[in-house]
């Protein structure tokens, strides 16, 4: 399969451009981690972490959806996801979210993860296409703006239903389709197969985004070629590489791709640290969060792995951490300007 690459798609009169999106990850795709991205540009729509319906419908006490749901008033567009099992507590919830302001609801049937799947959420709902499209056809009737879908390639190795649960979905009003093509089986794992992805791209009428794996400007080409998809969605690729989403667009458009420098990474990685403080109420919570994203951060730098993963994975305090960053950085742009001996003596000494 081939053809010109997306630059752009529509979600009803919603135009997505460029057509690359920063996917919901719990735990990581918070207002200071989007601000982060959307600082750095490419993203044609950023998603919250996707929300539980019970929480936003009132039907569980506690109020952390409502930070996991705050976005800028200039983000835009913007998806919130939300997750659940129960048609009317569904409704309620994106009632909710629409009213916040959402851009666009989305509803989650990709999560693997056993809490979510346990109550008949996430991906759970693949293996039950009657409530995903009893779902879908109350939220629809709910909300006014635009509805969308994530979702796996299906539940099981031997349940790749996608095609046909998105064509149902479509019909019931869901206006995209993102399709990640692992199943819930697979989790993380999995031998690539992106064959669900394109027979939903040959059935649907609505745009299909292609997710998985996609963290780079090759796998991105790949996944629109294999696919024919309208866009592709960047998941854990943007914690490794921030910069992912910009130069995938870049190269969509055909456009010169942005090179990114040491003195750049380190300003991004501390500045992100510098926010989550301003953001949580404690150190612990701060440092916590950021040991999440440059865990995959430093491992897209030379010998981050070993020169700097560690560092910050056992800092007991954000200072720590902010120390090894320093450290670590003054090495690479020594590296960078042909100096070579400092950092051949600290992959010694780290041996």
């Amino acid at each position: 399969m081939s053809g010109p690459l997306p630059t752009a798609y529509r979600v009803r009169d919603l135009l997505v451009s460029p057509a690359v999106v920063l996917a919901p990850m719990e735990g990581v795709t918070d207002l200071t981690f989007r601000r982060v991205i959307r600082s750095i540009g490419g993203a044609g729509l950023t998603y919250t972490e996707f929300i539980a319906s019970k929480a936003v419908a009132g039907a569980k006490r506690g109020h952390k959806w409502k930070r996991m749901a705050q976005f800028d008033p200039d983000e835009r567009p913007v998806a919130l996801q939300i997750y659940g099992k129960d048609p009317k507590t569904m409704a309620d919830a994106a009632r909710v979210v629409q009213d916040l302001g959402a851009t666009i609801v989305d509803i989650n049937m990709g999560c693997p993860s056993k809490r979510v799947c346990k109550s008949s959420g996430g991906s759970a709902l693949m293996a039950d296409p009657t409530l995903a499209v009893e779902i879908v056809r109350a939220v629809r009737a709910a909300i006014s703006v635009p509805l969308t879908v994530k979702m796996r390639s299906g539940f099981s190795a031997d349940n790749r239903n996608a095609p046909e649960l998105a064509w149902q979905l479509q019909e019931e009003g869901a206006e995209a389709i993102t399709i990640h093509w692992r199943t819930r089986e697979d989790r993380y794992g999995g031998a690539r197969a992106v064959d669900k992805i394109a027979e939903t791209v040959a059935r649907l009428k609505v745009p299909v985004i292609g997710n998985g794996d996609v963290i780079d400007i090759p796998s991105a080409v790949r996944m629109v070629a294999d696919t024919g998809c309208a866009g592709v969605m960047v998941g854990r690729g943007a914690m490794r590489n921030p910069w992912a989403l910009r130069q995938i667009a870049e190269h969509f458009a055909g456009l010169p791709i942005t090179t990114v420098d040491a003195a750049e990474k380190e300003r991004v990685l501390l500045g992100f640290l510098a926010n989550l403080r301003a953001v949580f109420n404690r150190d612990k919570g701060a440092l916590g969060r950021f040991k999440k994203v440059a865990n995959h951060f430093t491992r897209g730098l030379p010998h981050g792995a070993t020169l700097l993963r560690m560092a910050v994975l056992t800092s007991q305090t954000p200072d720590q951490a902010i120390a090894a960053v320093r450290e670590y950085f003054t090495l690479l742009r020594a590296y960078e300007s042909g100096t070579l001996h400092a950092f051949d003596a600290a992959l010694e000494a780290a041996a």
